[in-house]
């Protein structure tokens, strides 16, 4: 679905990420962990659009993406959360849901005089699938609540929600742990199941190594820039490499 290949950005002197290569397979959950700085954040930007590459490509279901708008991107059916939530605080729930479609006929001043009936027709329909969502992620009742009176696991309950209304086929997840609560935790993680089983794909970064190693396989660990390992949980978790770079060294 996804392949990265010798992928590296650099901002002036600094090369935060350093001629990365990995395949994404459809169908997985795949896990993105190392320490911070180790360049996993813009390695989402820049898979995201927001960063063109310095060098390397990207491609997205046989067609590259490298340097391409990130509203292009988003069209195509790969979007991102992030990992401080940025729903606007001062809408409801729901609105923060519909606002996500693209090209509704209301969006066009015109067409909400000369034609109304389809602007009518697109609205109902994008509320009831805001709707389903919101009761899909356990939000239904909050759906009138300003969002800025969700807890932080509430907010990233509705970052995913808003997501899922952009009908993704990958979803880049940035810390969906961070912050949250572990029953909310637990529900964010059987939504990511339940949405896998679906047919979405999930490339995750998280510090949480217990929902890494419960969600994920394969394991991504990046380090100073780089990809310094690729496998399935077991042997992330033993490889020394790892331990070196992320865990502060193999105790003695």
């Amino acid at each position: 679905m996804l392949e990265v290949i010798h992928l590296s950005k650099s901002f002036g002197g600094f090369r935060a990420v350093s001629d990365v290569s990995f395949i994404l397979r459809a169908g997985t959950i795949t896990g993105l962990i190392g320490p911070n700085g180790a360049g996993k954040t813009t390695l989402f930007d820049t898979i995201a659009g927001r960063y063109r590459p310095t060098a390397g490509r990207i491609s997205f279901l046989g067609q590259r993406i490298d340097g391409v708008a990130p509203h292009q991107i988003f069209r195509e059916g790969l979007v991102r959360t992030f990992q401080i939530p940025r729903p606007f605080p001062a809408m409801t729930v729901l609105e923060n849901v519909m606002l996500v479609p693209i090209e509704q006929a209301g969006e066009r001043f015109w067409t909400n005089w000369i034609r109304r009936q389809t602007v009518r027709r697109e609205e109902l329909a994008c509320r009831e699938r805001a709707q389903e969502i919101l009761a899909f992620m356990g939000l239904g009742a909050l759906a009138g609540e300003f969002a800025a009176n969700l807890s932080g696991g509430q907010q990233k309950l509705l970052e995913l929600a808003r997501v899922l209304m952009a009908r993704p086929r990958l979803i880049l997840l940035d810390e969906p742990g961070a912050g949250v609560n572990p029953t909310l935790l637990g529900t964010i993680m059987d939504k990511l199941k339940e949405l896998n089983a679906r047919g979405i794909t999930f490339l995750v970064i998280e510090h949480n190594m217990d929902l890494i190693m419960t969600l994920c396989d394969p394991v991504l660990v990046m380090a100073q820039g780089k990809l310094l390992l690729e496998g399935t949980p077991a042997e992330v978790r033993c490889d020394t490499r790892v331990l070196d770079a992320y865990l502060g060294g193999v105790p003695t």
